[in-house]
């Protein structure tokens, strides 16, 4: 499906008002809406830079020109997953992959999953030994850390074609996967899209499955966006505001990936112009569209049920901790 806007139309979203200084545009409001019962909203920043947070890092901007003018972007607790962030209160909004999100409605925090945003943020590497996620069959596979997002997007992966991630896999836990990869120490990782360019270029070990390309995994968002409920509840005219600033802001990343990624040099979010704008190349922006959110969740709840990460069903996960109301609308306002 053809993404129109462009750089142009996603300037002309924004506003000076509300001490807004990047931008000088008015903004653009749905007819009849009603204002913001809040003008905060808390968004997760990681310091060091998150590429995948493009679109996060770019709606702050929209959401002022939507009436929300307190909008703080926080980093939590960087030894844990920052899905624990929004668990905790520390952020309103976050971004993550759906096992992560749904692992933490498992354990019954009180979080909405509100949309997909993108897929292609991973990419397994693998040396001459491993042909396919069967082959890492007694294996080394390196990670940073268990219970972690590449290690449970691993697991999934692994148990997908019949093998126990428990039993089967050599998990080898390192500060830098890539780096252990590089010196022989482990056969496969998971390498992120930052990753990429110098694996490729070096010729460093060969891709055994992607999930910006590769079935089942490319069919399905690997980052979403959740709220924490009682924002959710409490101020669903800023929610939908806020949601409709990201989902504008996916579009402008697909759309124009030079000039977001340069924006997004500019604003001081992230600090390589190219990496950010590999990361909008290679990551899938202009999914959300045409992709069904739902079955994402329903997809990886039924695969972390099956390798016992949880008990719930997918219907319970969908029932306890998704709220699409606010999708739904959007995507009859923003049809192109």
């Amino acid at each position: 499906m053809q993404i129109i806007q462009n750089r142009r139309t996603f300037l002309a979203g924004l506003t000076a008002a509300g001490g807004a200084q990047l931008f000088n545009i008015r903004p653009s409001k749905a007819a009849g809406e009603p204002p913001p019962e809040t003008t905060s909203v808390r968004l997760g920043r990681w310091i060091d830079g998150s590429y995948c947070w493009a679109s996060l890092y770019l709606a702050g901007e929209l959401m002022r020109a939507d009436g929300l003018t307190d909008i703080r972007y926080v980093q939590g607790d960087t030894n844990v997953d920052n899905t624990e962030w929004l668990t905790a209160g520390v952020t309103d909004f976050d971004f993550n992959m759906p096992s992560m999100h749904i692992r933490s409605i498992e354990s019954g925090a009180s979080i909405k999953i509100l949309t997909g945003v993108h897929t292609g943020c991973w990419e397994l590497r693998g040396n001459d030994s491993v042909n396919g996620i069967a082959d890492l069959k007694g294996k080394r596979v390196g990670i940073w850390a268990f219970n972690d997002h590449p290690h449970v997007f691993l697991s999934l992966m692994v148990n997908y074609v019949g093998l126990d991630p428990l039993h089967e896999i050599e998990w080898v836990l390192g500060i830098s996967p890539m780096q252990d990869f590089i010196e022989g120490k482990v056969d496969a990782f998971l390498a992120g899209i930052t990753e990429l360019p110098g694996l490729r270029a070096k010729k460093i070990g060969h891709t055994i499955i992607s999930n910006a390309v590769d079935r089942p995994w490319s069919q399905y968002y690997c980052c979403m966006v959740a709220g924490r409920t009682d924002y959710v509840d409490k101020y669903p005219a800023a929610t939908k505001r806020i949601l409709r600033a990201i989902l504008k802001s996916i579009d402008f990343c697909a759309s124009d990936p030079s000039s977001a990624a340069r924006e997004l040099v500019d604003r001081g979010f992230l600090p390589s112009y190219d990496l950010a704008l590999i990361t909008l190349k290679e990551a899938q922006h202009d999914r959300w569209r045409g992709y069904d959110s739902q079955d994402s969740v329903r997809f990886y709840a039924l695969r972390m049920q099956e390798t016992g990460m949880i008990k719930s069903s997918p219907q319970q996960i969908i029932a306890q901790g998704t709220d699409w109301r606010f999708l739904d609308e959007l995507k009859h306002e923003l049809k192109l």
